[in-house]
């Protein structure tokens, strides 16, 4: 059964119910997020392999700014009246996705993986956008903004993973392992 998410308030101009819809989108974004940003720190303290500085160093920016996304979420729920439910038990209780799989492994690998779980959160983002665009604005501006950071960052990830050819090594993995492996395969 869902929750009920309805504010007994919400900014002005926007109906309560309206405002509900709104907070049941955005928690599960923030729940994203808040898994992203834990994915890549994972990501960063188990790489290694000869590209280990570079993807380091690449992820390092990314938490930052993934870390922000979360904060202007979990701030844009609480300004349309919901609770911004950012702990742990509750993410993994609402997450619609399996917990990252890989572990201490080469830098291309995880990227290759990471690759497909930039692929679930941008289609995910995709999809709030089509659901609270003729909702509200506001929100849908704030998703658009993230998602083109999301893109810029699957690209930097993408671009280790490409041939010269332009051959995407993880193009049809379907798991985050397979795609490891497709990126593993390139070292």
């Amino acid at each position: 059964m869902a929750k009920d998410l309805t504010p007994k308030y919400t900014v002005p101009g926007l109906d309560r119910e309206a405002a509900g819809r709104l907070i049941g989108v955005l928690r599960l974004r923030l729940h994203a997020l808040n898994d992203l940003h834990l994915t890549l720190k994972h990501v960063h303290w188990n790489v290694v392999g000869p590209h280990f500085i570079a993807v380091h160093e690449m992820i390092d920016p990314q938490v930052d700014r993934v870390r922000d996304m979360a904060d202007d979420v979990a701030e844009r729920i609480a300004a349309l009246g919901g609770v911004a439910q950012g702990t742990p038990g509750a993410l993994v209780e609402e997450r619609k996705w399996q917990d990252y799989s890989i572990g201490r492994d080469s830098a291309i690998a995880h990227l290759g993986a990471l690759d497909v779980v930039y692929t679930g959160l941008i289609e995910g983002v995709r999809g709030a956008i089509k659901e609270v665009g003729d909702l509200d604005p506001a929100t849908e501006d704030l998703l658009i903004e993230q998602l083109r950071d999301l893109e810029q960052f699957q690209w930097f990830v993408r671009a280790h993973l490409e041939t010269a050819n332009g051959t995407l090594a993880t193009a049809e993995a379907g798991t985050e392992r397979e795609a490891a492996a497709r990126g593993a395969a390139l070292d």
